[in-house]
């Protein structure tokens, strides 16, 4: 997902799935599966059903988005 093509939204945490995947619903209603990559795996401890984060998503794949997490 490298470059200009991906695109950004924000969605909420539904469902915890082991591995550091998320079930996520955008505000459209559609679902699907966020994963935490790289370095920000030691960030995302504290997702938790209900919180609000923030996707990217390859317009190849709509089905799976990676999950951007701020460092605070």
């Amino acid at each position: 997902m490298p470059g200009t093509d991906a695109f950004k939204t924000e969605g909420v945490v539904v469902e915890a799935l082991p591995n550091n995947t998320y079930r996520v619903e955008l505000a459209n209603g559609h679902r699907l599966l966020g994963y935490v990559a790289g370095k920000a795996k030691a960030l995302s401890a504290g997702l938790r059903p209900g919180a609000r984060v923030k996707l990217e998503l390859s317009p190849y794949d709509l089905s799976q988005g990676r999950i951007l997490v701020d460092r605070q």
